[in-house]
């Protein structure tokens, strides 16, 4: 049995934003975005083009969610598909974030996503009132500041807050719920669907299934002690979960040990080419290197995987390496991947490339060896300054010559914001 008792008790609110993108375009508009009928569409030229996001009213009547595909949505004249303005929505959650701030510290707040975040009021409770009272005085001032509608989750825990906000406050039309420890028996364990709860994938569903747990009630039940052996720590985990128990302290951040910088694109056709492939990898890596450099760190391996066209039934192209010395040059680092590429591309047609450089460490601290004493070559001099021309006047202020080719994307991918357009104008 737990002792609620002894778990850690907080005042702790999930906020979301109602169909983020699509309540901005709504509210661009004139128009009140729990009535509009809006799909924000990644692409308005591609029939495949993936839904970013849909009104409620999207949801409701047409069953449009994200993820499903612009050929998808019916050919309705009341129906307006438009495309993101990424620039803009990250502008708006800004806004949102300072008004979370008139209630919290900055630590009490962790952003889960661009329309949801956690904030801790247990130490701000005393100034505003209850977290019930709370909640409702945010989810005004973001109406009123910014005509978005939110839903909040109130919780004496982030997952309780977070569970309550999902399953339950989105079905009240106040879009207010709260979840305690003491009602836990009346909530946790009434989710019926594995999948319904938060962090239980559709693979762990069916691992769990084979145990003979079809339920969070019987997640709840289960022997500890078993789900530790079958899973690790975290089937312990997913059993305290069963049971609204989370320990997370919003202010204390998780360190991160093994740190990375990467970048994924999905090209927009079909690469065949060596030389067109060469092209926008190289771009990426590029990319790459001036995080590293930005940070001042260097990589100690790096991992590529290289996704081919539907047309080809070879998998993709998954490779690591651990590099002879840390690096953050450019040259070095587009080599060290092509080389990878090189040794197992047998021709196939490229459609999704992605770049890792892992196991980052503070430049300052790398081991040196006896031809590289710490002293800054032609190239190192050289990034620098092409990074600082690039931070001054912008991204495509300096380029290498084949980015004018035919394969490259360097161009179009600096006019976006996380692979998406940055602005787009409003429909007349």
């Amino acid at each position: 049995m737990i002792d609620y008792a002894k778990c850690p008790l907080r005042y702790i609110l999930c906020i979301d934003v109602k169909s983020f993108f699509a309540s901005v375009e709504a509210c661009r508009r004139g128009l009140d975005p729990l009535q509009a009928y809006i799909v924000v569409i990644s692409d308005l030229k591609r029939p495949g083009a993936i839904v970013l996001a849909s009104s409620p009213k999207m949801k409701q009547e047409f069953d449009i969610r994200t993820g499903n595909r612009k050929f998808e949505v019916p050919d309705d004249p009341k129906i307006q598909l438009v495309e993101p303005s990424m620039q803009l929505y990250i502008e708006i959650n800004r806004q949102i974030h300072k008004i979370f701030q008139a209630f919290a510290a900055d630590e009490d707040i962790l952003t889960y996503s661009i329309d949801e975040s956690f904030i801790d009021v247990t130490e701000t409770a005393h100034l505003f009132g209850t977290p019930w009272q709370i909640a409702e005085m945010i989810m005004q001032r973001i109406q009123e500041e910014v005509g978005l509608p939110v839903t909040i989750g109130i919780g004496d825990n982030p997952l309780l807050a977070k569970l309550a906000m999902d399953l339950s406050a989105k079905k009240r039309p106040e879009q207010l719920a709260y979840w305690g420890y003491q009602d836990v028996p009346e909530t946790v364990w009434k989710i019926k669907h594995l999948t319904d709860f938060w962090g239980i994938s559709r693979g762990y569903a069916k691992k769990f299934r084979a145990m003979g747990i079809y339920s969070i009630y019987d997640l709840a039940h289960a022997d500890p002690a078993i789900l530790q052996k079958r899973f690790g720590i975290l089937g312990l985990q997913h059993y305290y979960h069963a049971n609204g128990v989370d320990y997370s302290i919003l202010s204390e951040r998780v360190e991160i040990k093994s740190k990375g910088f990467s970048k994924s694109q999905v090209l927009f056709r079909d690469y065949e080419t060596i030389e067109d492939i060469e092209i926008v990898m190289s771009e990426m890596i590029e990319a790459v290197a001036k995080r590293l450099r930005h940070h001042d760190m260097v990589c100690r391996s790096i991992h590529l995987y290289v996704g081919y066209s539907d047309k080809v039934l070879a998998p993709g192209l998954a490779k690591s390496k651990r590099l002879g010395r840390p690096s953050q040059g450019t040259d070095e680092l587009i080599e060290a991947f092509l080389k990878l590429f090189h040794g197992d591309w047998r021709g196939e047609p490229v459609r999704t490339i992605h770049v890792s450089c892992n196991d980052i460490i503070d430049r300052h601290y790398e081991q040196l060896d006896l031809w590289h004493l710490g002293e800054k070559t032609t190239a190192q001099r050289l990034d620098e300054t092409i990074d600082q021309i690039r931070d001054k006047f912008g991204p495509a202020a300096i380029y290498r010559g084949n980015t004018l080719s035919a394969g490259s994307t360097f161009f179009e991918r600096n006019k976006q914001v996380g692979g998406h357009k940055a602005f787009t104008e409003v429909d007349k």
